[in-house]
């Protein structure tokens, strides 16, 4: 009898799941066909909006339309956007994208995305609880739709592939912020259903005991690593070169990642109490920490689609950006002092998103699949955000980045502009799409956006 797909090694009631190792498919026959990668979904969440002028190609030097922000999210004093002539080009990296230079080939700007918005919610709270849905909440109430507005986009494609993977769907954030500043809609962009949060994940330990299923194992045992090693080089002996390399590395991504929460605990402990501990906490080391137990649970197969949140909306929280900034700064308020050289300090956040971002694809780029691919190649990576400009809250011109083949379904190192007016519902079909859903429609969309496809 052979070894399943998925080999397990277990420890104290530490389950650990492989990735998949072809001399392991049925007991090494080689006759037999590799199975072909599951397809992976990331949809990264940028909040505040971005500093447009140093993002969207052409707004650098040009004069900034004045706009009236607040509720009338949709309207300038002149209802002027950026000029967007549509059509393929190529693409050209920003001051902000700077970062992403290592995989210009590999990603696709679009621009002339809009959001459907309308009064009834605050602007940063529909900006991330409708994210996903594309619905504002006096649509959703015409519609007979409690507000947040139905299944979100993951929810609705997790019901659809999660049949192979222990999890439908996997929601990370990086809020560090412990107590409530902000009403949930704030810190959320995926939903079960109307009313119905699909909670995110915010700490590192959480999360990876999430993926091991055994959230109290460590009043047992101090590293699950330990508990499987001498499985691990049992099961090593029988496995072929490529594939012993393959468990290497995954056994070295794991320990790895338990060094680095063990670090994070102890920074977190010898803080002050009178310091609040979401300021000393690294922002860099945090997200790229989740980023790498978001990478474990597609690799492990415990999930194929993953939100991921790099701050919530609006809340006045005052975070350190190691190497950005000497001492914490507040997000949010930055995103309105602008004036002068403001918008050069707010950059400078931008610019370490975009750094995250970059090693999120170089990972990616690096983790082998089944059949020798990488993990970039069967995935796709959404990177935008709720809002086109933190300062005046514009839901048109939204900033939108997608990395990821799909499988040789999209072709990348392009910049798109769409009609100005395009609907992002249109992006979230397409991706629907790509996924292996027979959709039709999805929201207020108008159709898929056919220039994406190869």
């Amino acid at each position: 009898m052979g070894i399943s797909r998925r080999h397990i090694l277990r420890g104290a009631g530490v389950t650990l799941s492989l990735p998949f190792m072809p001399s392991l498919s049925w007991a090494g026959d080689k006759s037999a066909k590799l199975d072909r990668p599951s397809k992976k979904l990331a949809i990264v969440y940028l909040p505040n909006g971005i500093v447009r002028r140093c993002f969207f190609p052409g707004e650098e030097n040009a004069k900034i339309p004045e706009f009236i922000g607040g509720f009338n999210a949709d309207k300038t004093k002149n209802e002027r956007r950026f000029h967007n002539q549509p059509g393929l080009y190529p693409l050209e990296l920003t001051s902000t994208m700077l970062p992403l230079q290592p995989h210009v080939n590999d990603i696709t700007l679009l621009t002339g995305l809009d959001r459907t918005y309308k009064n009834g919610q605050d602007v940063h709270a529909q900006g991330a609880s409708c994210y996903l849905t594309s619905l504002s909440p006096e649509q959703a109430e015409r519609q007979g739709i409690a507000h947040p507005n139905g299944r979100t986009l993951d929810q609705v494609i997790g019901d659809a592939v999660g049949y192979s993977t222990v999890f439908n769907t996997l929601e990370i954030s990086c809020n560090g912020f412990t107590a409530p500043k902000e009403p949930i809609e704030f810190d959320n962009i995926s939903w079960y259903g109307p009313g119905k949060i699909a909670p995110s994940i915010r700490e590192p330990q959480k999360l990876y005991d999430r993926l091991f299923m055994r959230a109290s194992y460590r009043e047992h045992v101090a590293d699950v690593s330990d508990l499987v090693l001498a499985d691990a080089r049992t099961l090593s002996k029988r496995l072929a070169n490529d594939d012993r390399r393959t468990l290497d590395e995954f056994m070295e991504m794991v320990r790895g990642i338990e060094r680095r929460i063990l670090k994070m605990d102890q920074l977190l402990s010898g803080v002050d109490i009178s310091i609040p501990k979401n300021q000393v906490l690294p922002r860099g080391e945090y997200i790229r920490l989740q980023m790498d137990l978001m990478l474990l649970a597609f690799q492990m197969g415990i999930t194929n689609v993953c939100t991921f949140m790099l701050g919530p909306e609006r809340w006045d929280a005052t975070l350190m950006y190691e190497g950005v900034f000497d001492s914490p700064v507040q997000h949010h308020n930055m995103t309105h002092n602008q004036k002068g050289n403001g918008y050069k300090e707010l950059q400078k956040i931008d610019i370490f998103h975009m750094q995250q971002f970059s090693y999120l694809i170089r990972r990616m780029k690096e983790i082998n699949e089944v059949d020798g691919s990488k993990m970039y190649d069967n995935s796709l990576v959404a990177f935008g955000a709720g809002l086109g400009d933190g300062a005046t809250h514009q839901y048109y011109d939204l900033p939108m980045i997608l990395a990821g083949k799909a499988q040789g379904q999209v072709n990348q190192g392009r910049f798109l502009k769409m009609p100005s007016g395009t609907l992002n519902s249109n992006l979230w079909l397409t991706i629907s799409q790509l996924m292996g859903l027979e959709m039709d429609s999805y929201s207020d969309s108008t159709g898929i956006i056919s220039e994406l496809l190869a």
